[in-house]
């Protein structure tokens, strides 16, 4: 089962997820200086999708795990029959704060009103749209359209007081008629009403460099997903591959960072994944 698909199951019967983006106050919210001219994360998040196979079997006992390793923040993907109101007790319960949460691209066109109410009720900012279905992208034509309806999901999450961001895989890098559709999406969104979520493995998988994004849309991007890359171009538990995490996020605040996700989509053991990220990023320093 792709996210896709893992979304839309997860979220039916309750009008979709709803994710958030955690209000901020700047960049120091997000690093510190451990020692004089070096930082490190001073928050650290998790995306659920890592542990979806345990959030399935408990919510609670799961949110509890993750915090005892060491998170700080969590962003959902589904609420596994909870109620908003669930959510909210189940966070508060942790000491965790859920910043942002993935919802399927079909909830912009149907129920969007109601996942926004849901983000409300849960006490989150931002919802985010994870993925286009392959359907709704084949053409230029197509991802321009995407662009369009982006905005419209944008502008009413900034009319219900949250924001809309889009989080990419690799197929929005490769030349579609010439041009690098995510490239379109960034040019044909307006800045003020939609954000970015920037995969750090699926980029750099799809032939983009994110230092290049950053440095031609500052500020675009108050979140990443933090997973590592080996040589041979498989997804790893983080530190344990070839990705330069010190040398992104020595860039954070060109490119607005204020989030920062590990994520691995099929860990072997999805908690020591969690643990063995968690500790590789809590040493790093940039």
């Amino acid at each position: 089962m792709d996210r896709r698909e893992f979304l839309t199951a997860v979220t039916a019967g309750t009008a979709g997820a709803a994710g958030a983006l955690g209000t901020v106050s700047g960049l120091a919210a997000c690093v510190r200086g451990p020692t004089q001219g070096a930082r490190r994360l001073d928050k650290i998040g998790v995306q659920l999708y890592t542990v979806r196979s345990e959030m399935a079997k408990g919510v609670e006992a799961t949110l509890d795990r993750v915090a005892a390793i060491g998170y700080q923040e969590v962003e959902f993907a589904g609420y596994f029959d909870r109620t908003p109101e669930q959510i909210r007790a189940a966070l508060a319960a942790t000491g965790l704060s859920a910043p942002a949460a993935h919802v399927p691209f079909e909830r912009i066109e149907s129920g969007w009103s109601a996942t926004l109410d849901e983000a409300t009720r849960a006490g989150h900012d931002t919802v985010i749209v994870a993925w286009i279905p392959e359907e709704r992208r084949r053409t230029l034509d197509e991802v321009r359209a995407c662009a369009a309806l982006f905005n419209q999901a944008g502008e009413a999450a900034k009319g219900a007081g949250l924001r809309y961001a889009y989080h990419n895989h690799d197929f929005e890098f490769p030349r579609i008629e010439g041009q690098v559709p995510y490239d379109v999406l960034l040019a044909e969104t307006d800045p003020a009403l939609v954000a970015f979520e920037l995969d750090l493995f699926w980029v750099t998988n799809g032939g983009g460099d994110p230092l290049a994004y950053f440095a031609s849309h500052p500020g675009r991007f108050p979140l990443v997903h933090v997973k590592d890359r080996d040589a041979q171009g498989r997804m790893v538990d983080v530190g344990a591959g070839r990705t330069d995490f010190a040398g992104i996020f020595a860039r954070a605040e060109q490119a607005g960072i204020r989030h920062y996700f590990v994520e691995h989509d099929e860990p072997a053991e999805p908690f020591a994944s969690i643990e063995a990220s968690y500790q590789y990023l809590r040493r790093l320093e940039f």
